[in-house]
């Protein structure tokens, strides 16, 4: 049972895991609110376009990555405000157009490294103490931005137009966000890959709302939960000797089956009708003074 944990790797690999899944379940809240769920697909398709650029130039690939996918998250954030267009519209547009940048250049220089092979799916056993020590830095960071700023996302989260009513400098808020969101991405593709990220942004936050209405507590669980994800999918793989990128969101993916079951025995007692109630946005008014 312990024996997995007689090799570095594989504790360096539970300990990333584990990291990623917490980092992303904690930005996954604020993203599944604002309805933004495919935002989390996109965007990892269109750092992976800047992670290619950046090898290419031979820059540092934290440092291209997250340029390249803060610039794309604040372009698609802007670009969604315009009614005309839409969040879906603008995500499709910017990240596929980044992502087949990618694509056209290592056809064209015929380079397809380890290290693309382990943005695009995942290779956790091979982190290093770079790769924890980034992920460590962006949780810190991310943990302490949400704690001080709490009620200006909670409100952006929410309904951004009222939030300007109230004096909420909902323009900054969503650049903090953008840049949050491509630094978590950016740090998680080594431990999840490009196309297994969005799937532990959406699932802990969707599960921490089928369970909660609170909005504290869904932060809370929603971190826990992806902190699970991400550990015990590690554990499984190694014994099962499956990817474990893969395992991990099928940990979650059970997590959320349960949820599921769950929330709808809950309901049931509740009376049938309550299948037909929709569940409060959030239990209170953030701001009861009507001021910041």
């Amino acid at each position: 049972m312990f024996e997995p944990f007689h090799y570095e790797f594989f504790v360096n690999g539970i300990v990333a895991a584990g990291l990623a899944g917490a980092l992303t379940g904690l930005v996954g809240v604020y993203i599944v609110l604002r309805k933004m769920a495919y935002i989390g697909h996109g965007l990892s398709h269109a750092i992976f376009g800047g992670a290619v650029v950046s090898f290419v130039m031979s820059i540092n690939f934290f440092l291209g990555a997250s340029v390249w996918g803060f610039f794309s998250a604040l372009l698609i954030t802007l670009t969604a405000r315009k009614r005309t267009i839409g969040a879906d519209a603008a995500i499709g547009i910017v990240t596929t157009a980044s992502f087949a940048l990618g694509i056209a250049i290592i056809s064209k220089y015929k380079t397809f490294t380890r290290s693309f092979d382990a943005a695009l799916f995942g290779n956790v056993l091979g982190v290093s103490d770079g790769d924890l020590l980034a992920l460590a830095l962006v949780l810190s960071v991310t943990v302490f931005t949400v704690f001080v700023g709490y009620k200006l996302f909670l409100f952006t989260a929410f309904d951004s137009e009222v939030g300007r009513l109230y004096g909420v400098p909902t323009g900054w808020v969503d650049i903090m966000f953008s840049l949050i969101l491509a630094a978590t991405i950016v740090v998680s593709m080594q431990v999840l890959g490009v196309t297994l990220i969005a799937a532990n942004v959406v699932i802990p936050p969707i599960i921490a709302r089928m369970i909660t209405n609170s909005f504290k507590r869904m932060i809370l669980l929603s971190t826990i939960v992806g902190s699970i994800n991400g550990i015990v999918g590690i554990y499984v793989s190694y014994y099962i000797d499956v990817a474990s990128g893969a395992t991990i969101v099928l940990v979650g993916s059970t997590l959320f089956v349960l949820a599921l079951m769950y929330n709808t025995i809950r309901t049931r007692h509740h009376g049938i009708w309550s299948h037909f109630r929709k569940k409060p946005a959030i239990t209170r008014i953030p701001f009861s003074s009507g001021r910041l």
